[in-house]
């Protein structure tokens, strides 16, 4: 685990505060009459005064899934990250650490670095070339006659970072919230036998969705809709979420090869000493978290029409392809599939009130090699399909909620992770409008 980057960001102060009394009460009261297992009113996925709170509250505030270390392999390596008003670089330093700074220069405010990601030596802004040290102390800025130009005042602003089991995560308060390492000790047994240390990018892609950020995650908590994922369906049971009495007719040969299947799973666990319990704590704790390790379909390899492993290389010190996905679901903005043969990061970045980044990569082990150990049309096919699906229903809701004729509707039991979901997001801006 690494430790923060030191002297973060200075916060302006809470939102609210700067809104008339009257906005702020308006506000506040949504959030209050918030009727318990509904979806949220209209404004909470289309008013810009209430994206412009979730920036401060919740991406502001709160533990958010940058990257992963195998973006980062070498010293000097980093990738921007943006995010509502925010814009990150996430740096890979000389001692393998990360530093996370503001990408705005100190002069007049320019971006200074401009690409998704790359190598760099020092930080150099385009616009007048003032230059920063990887840990962002201003070391030139050339300023002719001033005498009395201090460099030491005028370093790149930083971020708050943690690394657990090679996933970065970066927190622009003054004062993160504490049971984040916590919650790192509770996932980090779970993902740690990949290791991530010793894999590489094979893809990423990236999709602008026309929605708003909780209806992106509001999807991706529940899997009522997974009739809607033909190729997803042939690995992923399509009965997650299910329970005992809640199964329809059509999937009752399903769940009891998934039963079958989760207990083969088990046994394997036990065996190689991994766990593959459910914790489950979404709503409970401030770094909210659910981590179980679930059966796969077919050979219960990976996510291929049959189950079978995608990559012949296995993962960090694992003995087995068969051991299902390791699935994680993190507030307020992640996922991830951690499987023998590849791992993939789902990260979600808000862009404005009715459109969110999804960004997800595909990690193999890093001496794979593409066209001899794995497809990488193969590789991706599952998820890209299933990326584009999702982005068409999360469209769908934005159209709706967009209406006048929309209203709150009831979340079905099998989305308990929804309302968990939303429970948190509520408690968590109640106690910034407080």
């Amino acid at each position: 685990m690494s430790a923060q980057v030191n002297m973060p960001l200075k916060s302006r102060g809470n939102l609210a505060s700067s809104l008339p009394a009257e906005q702020v009460a308006e506000i506040s009261e949504l959030f209050d009459l918030r009727r318990v297992g509904y979806s949220l009113d209209a404004p909470f996925y289309t008013d810009p005064t209430i994206f412009n709170i979730d920036m401060r509250a919740i991406f502001g505030q709160h533990w958010i899934f940058a990257a992963s270390i195998a973006e980062l392999p070498e010293p000097g390596d980093y990738v921007t990250v943006d995010y509502g008003p925010y814009s990150l670089i996430v740096l890979r330093n000389d001692d393998g650490g990360v530093n996370v700074l503001h990408n705005v220069c100190r002069h007049r405010g320019a971006r200074v670095l401009t690409a998704p990601a790359g190598t760099t030596g020092n930080l150099v802004c385009g616009y007048h070339s003032w230059t920063y040290s990887p840990s962002g102390d201003l070391i030139h800025a050339s300023a002719p006659g001033e005498t009395k130009f201090d460099k030491s005042c005028f370093g790149l602003k930083r971020a708050h970072s943690r690394v657990f089991a090679g996933l970065i995560f970066v927190c622009m308060a003054d004062e993160p919230p504490t049971d984040f390492d916590e919650t790192g000790k509770i996932f980090e047994p779970y993902l740690a036998p990949h290791d991530l240390s010793k894999t590489k990018i094979a893809y990423q892609q990236n999709i602008i969705e026309d929605g708003n950020w909780k209806l992106v995650m509001e999807n991706n908590r529940e899997c009522y809709h997974c009739d809607g994922h033909p190729e997803l369906a042939c690995s992923l049971f399509p009965t997650w979420g299910l329970t005992e009495g809640l199964i329809p007719m059509h999937l009752e040969e399903v769940w009891d090869r998934n039963k079958g299947a989760q207990s083969a799973l088990e046994d394997r666990c036990r065996r190689y000493g991994l766990p593959y319990q459910v914790v489950e704590e979404l709503d409970t704790r401030v770094a909210g978290i659910r981590i179980s390790r679930d059966s796969l379909d077919g050979d219960g390899e990976s996510f291929s029409p049959d189950g079978h492993r995608l990559s012949k290389k296995l993962l960090g010190d694992l003995r087995d392809f068969r051991l299902g996905r390791c699935s994680m679901h993190l507030q307020p903005n992640s996922w991830f599939h951690f499987l023998g043969d590849h791992v993939i990061t789902f990260a979600v970045f808000p862009i404005n009130e009715h459109q969110t980044l999804v960004r997800t990569t595909w990690l193999v082990a890093d001496d794979a090699v593409e066209g001899v150990d794995y497809d990488l049309n193969k590789l991706t096919h599952t998820w890209k399909q299933t990326n584009l699906q999702d982005k068409a229903f999360v469209e769908l809701c934005q159209n709706g909620a967009s209406s006048p004729a929309y209203e709150p509707g009831p979340y079905m039991k099998s989305e308990y992770q929804v309302e968990a979901f939303i429970n948190w997001y509520v408690q968590r801006v109640q106690e910034h409008l407080a």
